[in-house]
């Protein structure tokens, strides 16, 4: 299954708007310090806890929050530049063993300056979901920078036997490629 990207500020209305008329509980991740002013405006909660918007309050980040929400606020924090508190919620999720919790744990770790750890992550996702579109992109963008162009190019290849070149994915890692330093 192909994963198209949709706009933060779509998802966020659509995540609150089901979670609302279910009666739900929208929980967004956090570990203090505020908003890095990148797209989720989320309350800030103490390191370890997520934002519960149903109670409105902090809750431990292990206190029985939904696994599928907890991941899609995870991801959604990791894009909007909040790694530190995307991790948070992603590494509560309980499922640790899903492709795509792998591949947003390894691309928020990726992010905070940790690349071998990313990469780690992006292994076990890989070796869940071998032909995972996402990870693939995330996994050559980490080979390019770290000037590893021919594994980053490998990536590339992999990337459009899935989706082919012109989905998202294929852009995004060739204009990373294109603009990544040469080296080894």
């Amino acid at each position: 299954m192909q994963t198209k990207r949709i706009p933060l500020s779509v998802v966020k209305v659509g995540i609150l708007a089901v979670a609302l008329s279910l009666g739900g509980t929208l929980a967004f991740a956090a570990s203090g310090g505020g908003s890095s002013g990148s797209g989720a405006s989320t309350p800030s909660c103490p390191k370890g806890e997520v934002w519960n918007a149903h109670q409105s309050k902090c809750a431990k980040a292990t206190s029985g929050l939904d696994d599928k929400l907890l991941y899609t606020q995870g991801r959604d924090l990791a894009l909007a530049g909040r790694y530190a508190e995307a991790l948070t919620a992603l590494e509560a999720v309980k499922n640790q063993n899903d492709a795509m919790v792998l591949t947003m744990i390894g691309y928020s770790k990726r992010k905070l300056g940790n690349a071998d750890e990313g990469l780690a992550f992006y292994q076990r996702a890989l070796a869940i979901d071998p032909s995972n579109v996402n990870t693939h992109e995330y996994l050559g963008e980490a080979y390019a920078e770290k000037g590893r162009l021919d594994l980053a190019k490998t990536e590339l290849v992999k990337v459009a036997a899935v989706c082919g070149t012109t989905c998202e994915q294929y852009q995004d890692l060739a204009k990373v490629i294109a603009g990544a330093p040469t080296g080894t």
